[in-house]
């Protein structure tokens, strides 16, 4: 055995029998031998040294570093095993931070959001709009001064689609849109025998204006070359809706028989009507063979809406747009406008011209006026009454002005008057699609008209000022005992633009009568209803049901019309 070894034995005996005699730890040696003792202090100083420096390294970090949400929850839940003063002066250094970080945090995630989500879109203007004009080369000469009325070439883009070519002067290229030849659609079947086979030329416009490849388009719109539009409240209607999405906007016919014949689904192409870009690319692929597949429809916009159908888009409806399928005068429709706004006009040559003693392009001509002003109150019915006189009057600004004598409600008068004839050209108040009443055979009852002549803009009150003249035509004798409007010659009203009109839930606005120091001048003012405000707010005059009891009523007309006035 070597040195080493005994030395080895030597060492072991002893420890084992200090362990057995239980008065020594295992780590207590003798004194003479301080190595072990020595191990134990440098394990200890060690393993508390490398604990400070670790949570001094997780501090700093902390504070470097507050804004990592993992780091920070797993710093917390090491220091809440430390000693309570370690905990209570941790806590006093890393609170600030703490608190900074979760506002940091917060305002971090607001600009990813910012920078994640995508743009709002613009809102959509007249130039992302795209016009197809379906036109006839007979008549174009005749009715390219309808598009003239409307149509501004350095704002908006269009192209007129004929069935040959025709002569642009160089008037005709400063004003009027570019316009092209329709291609050849002999290989479509049609065979409806009182229709005109270029119903399936029109029907293909919105598609073969789409494969002109135009840049940044959002809508394609369709109309006839004797429609006018009134583009500002146009553009107001499709701002309403998403145009990436699928969408078919239109309106009805005023005849109840021509929806019958047709379909309450359609949106009639004279009216015009609005397709979504989306929309029209899905059309331009199955349209040839959805033609194909209805030769006995009558015209252009059925041949669509049965590809609208095949499609599974619905119509949008929007009444601003007007097919205007009657005869005669547009005055009761137009003096009792829906509340909505103006859109479009249609079958401008088979009416008679919207204001008296001109022609119908002068007549539309004036009407653009007040469009310049506040294109979104254009047509607007407003209801008022005189107290002291027991005058109905009705606004329909920018148009007319009508004074009744005596009370009517409003439910009567927001009512069209048949001043008009149906499209079969028959005196059948069932044939139309809405509620008319009939023009009053009672002399009493017969409204004053006075047209507006002219419109301008009053700088200093801020609102528009437009005059109407009295229209003379012969009114009967009547004997009711109340102030005569026959002595009025001119109605002034006041109106302040308002371009929001529509962005507002939908509601006529209000109108007041006013004191006019002249005696043949009535001065009205027209704007958004105060609070409490209606249209229906009179006082019944106290003479008038001794008034009513002379009245001569000669039909059962009258006596409703007498009921409503008197009671």
């Amino acid at each position: 055995m070597t040195d080493s070894n005994k030395v080895s034995q030597m060492v072991w005996d002893q420890v084992q029998s200090r362990s057995s005699s239980g008065n020594h730890p295992l780590v207590s040696g003798h004194p003479n031998r301080p190595i072990p003792k020595l191990m134990v202090c440098s394990i200890l100083f060690v393993s508390l040294t490398y604990l400070l420096y670790t949570l001094k390294l997780l501090t700093t970090s902390a504070q470097q570093t507050f804004n990592h949400t993992p780091f920070t929850s797993y710093l917390r839940r090491s220091t809440s095993f430390t000693s309570a003063p370690l905990i209570l002066n941790q806590t006093a250094v890393t609170a600030p931070p703490h608190h900074g970080g979760r506002d940091v945090r917060e305002k971090q995630k607001v600009v990813m959001q910012m920078e994640q989500a995508p743009p709002k879109p613009k809102p959509t203007e007249i130039h992302d709009v795209v016009f197809g004009i379906a036109a006839s080369s007979k008549l174009w000469q005749q009715r390219k001064e309808y598009i003239k009325i409307w149509y501004k070439p350095n704002q908006m883009r269009g192209v007129v689609w004929l069935d040959d070519r025709v002569k642009y002067s160089a008037q005709d290229n400063r004003t009027l849109p570019p316009f092209r030849v329709s291609s050849d659609t002999s290989k479509f079947p049609y065979t409806n025998r009182k229709g005109h086979r270029s119903a399936i030329r029109i029907s293909r416009i919105v598609t073969e204006t789409l494969r002109m490849k135009m840049d940044n388009v959002r809508w394609f719109v369709m109309g006839d070359d004797d429609t006018v539009f009134i583009t500002a409240n146009l553009v107001r209607i499709l701002r309403k809706y998403d145009h990436t999405q699928y969408y078919y906007i239109g309106s009805l016919s005023e005849s109840h028989i021509q929806n019958i014949f047709f379909s309450y689904g359609m949106a009639y192409g004279g009216g015009g009507f609005a397709i979504s870009y989306p929309l029209a690319k899905a059309l331009a692929k199955m349209q040839d063979r959805c033609i194909q597949r209805y030769p006995s429809l009558y015209g252009s916009d059925d041949r669509m809406q049965a590809c609208m159908a095949e499609l599974g888009v619905p119509l949008t409806k929007e009444l601003g747009f007007h097919q205007y399928d009657v005869y005669g005068n547009l005055f009761g429709l137009l003096a009792a406008h829906p509340v909505t706004p103006l859109v479009s006009l249609h079958h401008l040559d088979v009416v008679e011209p919207i204001f008296p003693n001109v022609s119908r392009v002068q007549a539309l001509q004036r009407l653009m006026l007040p469009t310049k002003l506040d294109s979104s109150g254009i047509m607007q019915q407003s209801i008022c009454y005189d107290k002291t006189k027991s005058w109905t009057i009705s606004v329909s600004w920018g148009f007319a002005v009508q004074v009744f004598r005596g009370i009517f409600s409003p439910r009567e008068i927001e009512m069209p008057s048949r001043t008009f004839l149906n499209w079969y050209k028959r005196a059948d108040y069932t044939a139309y699609a809405f509620n008319t009443r009939p023009v009053s055979r009672n002399p009493c009852q017969k409204p004053f008209v006075f047209y507006m002549s002219s419109v301008r803009m009053d700088s200093e009150l801020n609102k528009t000022v437009s005059e109407y003249e009295r229209h003379h035509v012969p009114h009967p004798l009547c004997r009711w005992k109340m102030a005569n409007p026959n002595e009025l010659e001119t109605v002034i009203v006041h109106k302040k633009p308002d371009p929001h009109l529509w962005d507002r839930s939908a509601r006529k606005n209000c109108c007041r009568a006013m004191e006019s120091k002249e005696r043949r001048r009535m001065v009205i003012d027209v704007g958004v209803c105060k609070d409490g405000e209606r249209q229906c707010k009179w006082g019944k005059p106290r003479y008038l049901h001794r008034l009513c009891k002379k009245v001569q009523l000669h039909t059962i007309l009258d006596l409703h019309l007498a009921w409503e006035q008197c009671f």
